[in-house]
């Protein structure tokens, strides 16, 4: 027996998965630089992303296909979506590159994507959508999907409630509290 969704059910579902994701904005990312591998349409090569604010990183690409070369620098704001490993993000930014046939070209971009922190790992999984303008190329414009796994390299800092709740600092934090110099934030330190 196959269950279906009525009208008003579908409706529901899709506002409660809204409300969700904007539930959860401070988890919007989980790390502060990741570096890795992206596979586009054509074009493979490397991919690094810095967070620069609290939602808001920095990402260049470096691509290669049979024909050309291209480097990319994107801004891009991430929010959570379901959880804290799961984001959504948007940005815009602009490329440069060369082409065999047709010389150096440059361009405007866009992205919008999916990305998923793989749990008890540390790598991030994203999908996009990255459609550009372009400048001194036979294309005016291309709309081309991608998929990038990096590798984190630096995670964010842990800030959260239970940061240090029970002491598992380093001795240095320890050292400050005996001292009465540093902030306690202790079960007892109250």
């Amino acid at each position: 027996m196959m269950f279906r969704f009525s009208s008003f059910q579908q409706r529901l579902l899709l506002v409660a998965l809204l409300t969700l994701g904007t539930a959860f904005p401070s988890f919007a990312q989980k790390y502060r630089t990741a570096a890795g591998l992206r596979f586009s349409s054509g074009l493979y090569g490397l991919t690094v992303q810095q967070k620069i604010l609290p939602k808001t990183t920095l990402e260049g690409l470096l691509l290669a296909g049979t024909r050309e070369v291209t480097g990319t620098v994107l801004a891009e704001q991430h929010f959570g979506l379901l959880g804290p490993s799961l984001n959504y993000y948007f940005g815009a930014g602009g490329h440069v590159g060369n082409n065999k046939d047709t010389g150096a070209f440059g361009g405007i971009d866009g992205i919008a994507g999916l990305e998923y922190k793989i749990a008890l790992t540390r790598f991030v999984v994203s999908a996009d959508f990255k459609p550009t303008i372009e400048f001194g190329s036979d294309d005016w414009a291309r709309f081309a999907t991608g998929i990038s796994v990096r590798y984190i390299l630096i995670k964010e800092k842990k800030t959260g409630i239970f940061n240090g709740l029970f002491d598992g600092d380093n001795g240095k934090k320890k050292e400050k509290r005996k001292t009465g110099s540093g902030k306690g934030r202790g079960l007892f330190d109250w």
